[in-house]
């Protein structure tokens, strides 16, 4: 389960939340594919007590979580962006 939670969990709540908080796609973009990469380092760092993996194996299994991240931050920022129809209003 935990492996589920920091590859596809953790980095779509990252990319919501970059996005909610910049409301700009390039920015948010860069900061989920960062904070993502940063927060598996992390959870790798305090999950694995032997220090059987390093940062290369972070680094090697980022791109798949920074893919959840960029594509959080795709829908949202495009479910943000949607132009609202406007009420005829004839009479």
């Amino acid at each position: 389960m935990e492996p589920l939670v920091i590859l596809v969990f953790l980095p779509l709540v990252i990319g919501l939340v970059s996005e909610w908080v910049f409301r700009d796609r390039k920015r948010a973009m860069f900061t989920a594919a960062a904070g993502t990469t940063l927060a598996i380092f992390v959870c790798l760092r305090f999950l694995d007590s032997e220090g059987t993996w390093n940062w290369l194996a972070a680094l090697l299994v980022s791109p798949l979580a920074i893919t959840f991240a960029l594509f959080a931050v795709i829908v949202t920022y495009g479910r943000s962006q949607v132009p609202k129809r406007r009420h005829r209003q004839d009479a």
